[in-house]
């Protein structure tokens, strides 16, 4: 036999090659076939050992003798169409998935069943004469049958695994939604959505807020308790309990390719809290105000935060007391503003100015001078001297960016701020 022969051979189906006339031969045994089947499938396989289960016992023997009907069937006409006994595996297949099962036991319960199959199948030829050809192409038809129902129980099994996994994504964005929304949500709604999306409830959570287009993107592993909807316009993830041991090294791996700023921990009732303070630093990352790279953590910059809370504020205050500036050159307010600053930060000490800025400590107490004629008594005023630092750390951080803090005084606070500038030079 040539080769072309040989394939010709392997890819025809075995039915048409099985004499038709077998099939009545066979049809009578039906019912002790599938009694032999029944009883040692419950033997072998724990799973189905239901022998006093009625429903159970009456779905096992419905798809046993389906089987074994169709099987028949098909030896008597080849043609026949296998949707009926391939439809009912897929809804096993369904079934077992609903349960929370594998396919383990109802593949050992196939296997176990072509055995007992073939052990009738065998001991008939030898009763009925059956020619060696015709009792190897009834094994094979068998084992390819066997295989059909195998596919099928998978596909059903795969389809409904993949519905309840999505259906379980949708409501643990849901729930991801519901825990971000303002005002916060009732504790009882929170608790019935989590409930149904299997997530435990948690004492604090912590909120962050992804950078960049991540929906075409897949994070790193993350574990399952962490709530993650990247669909949303500003992507977002929940950490249950973030202050539990590890959990900041684990979220720190897990995010370090990303652009991501997590809020401080909350309540889970204020998990929109978090999610606000979250979306605020990473717009200062994104901006270069806050310097920090990799994931950046809210509580490390509640200060800066607060400064940039209501920049209209910030720049209003700027102009305030800034004011005596405002004449200058910009290469002197820079120069005066960086000075004001350190000396501030110093506790008033010319010597560690001049350290801080790499300068003479004569050059220091000459600006400081200049700014002693400018600003007044508003340096002796620890109010002032702390509404000072606040719009000289903006004003620095705002100017590594390339951006500016108004030093120009206009509108209603020109008039005040000119006075002040008047009323303070000697």
């Amino acid at each position: 036999m040539t080769d072309d022969s040989n394939a010709s051979a392997l890819s025809r189906p075995p039915w048409a090659d099985i004499p038709q006339e077998l099939a009545e031969m066979i049809r009578p045994h039906l019912d002790e076939v599938a009694d032999d089947m029944i009883q040692e499938i419950q033997a072998r396989v724990r799973e189905y050992s239901r022998p006093g289960d009625g429903p159970y016992s009456a779905t096992l023997r419905l798809a046993v003798e389906r089987v074994l009907q169709y099987f028949v069937d098909r030896i008597g006409s080849p043609d026949t169409p296998a949707e009926a006994v391939t439809d009912f595996f897929r809804a096993i297949g369904r079934g077992e998935a609903g349960e929370g099962r594998g396919l383990d036991a109802m593949q050992a319960a196939t296997r176990v069943g072509g055995l007992i199959a073939w052990r009738w199948i065998s001991e008939g030829a030898v009763k009925l004469d059956i020619v060696s050809s015709v009792v190897a192409t009834l094994g094979e038809a068998m084992l390819m049958f066997q295989d059909e129902l195998a596919a099928a129980a998978a596909e059903g099994y795969a389809q409904a695994r993949s519905a309840a996994v999505g259906e379980m994504q949708r409501r643990r964005r849901r729930l991801l939604d519901l825990l971000l929304s303002t005002p916060p949500s009732s504790m009882d709604a929170i608790a019935d959505l989590a409930a149904a999306a299997h997530w435990p409830l948690p004492r604090t959570v912590a909120a962050v807020a992804l950078g960049g287009n991540h929906q075409d993107a897949r994070l790193p592993a993350l574990p399952p308790d962490i709530l993650a909807d990247l669909t949303r316009r500003q992507p977002s993830l929940i950490i249950p309990d973030p202050d539990g041991p590890g959990r900041a090294k684990l979220i720190d791996r897990a995010l370090g390719d990303c652009v991501a700023a997590v809020g401080p921990t909350m309540p889970l009732n204020e998990a929109g809290r978090s999610m606000q303070w979250a979306r605020q630093t990473l717009a200062l990352s994104q901006r270069g105000i806050i310097k920090d790279t990799g994931v950046v953590r809210c509580v490390e910059h509640i200060s800066t935060l607060i400064v940039f809370q209501d920049e209209d504020l910030l720049e209003s205050l700027a102009g305030l007391r800034l004011a005596p500036l405002a004449h200058l050159r910009p290469s002197q307010q820079d120069r005066l503003a960086e000075t004001l600053l350190a000396w501030l930060q110093s506790g008033r000490n010319a010597n560690e100015v001049a350290m801080r800025l790499h300068v003479h400590p004569q050059t220091v107490r000459y600006r400081l001078r200049q700014l002693e004629d400018l600003f007044g008594d508003q340096l002796l005023d620890p109010d002032l001297r702390f509404d000072l630092e606040i719009v000289l750390r903006a004003r620095r951080l705002l100017m590594v960016q390339g951006e500016s803090l108004a030093v120009e005084v206009t509108g209603p606070n020109k008039a005040v701020a000119a006075g002040e500038v008047i009323a303070l030079r000697p």
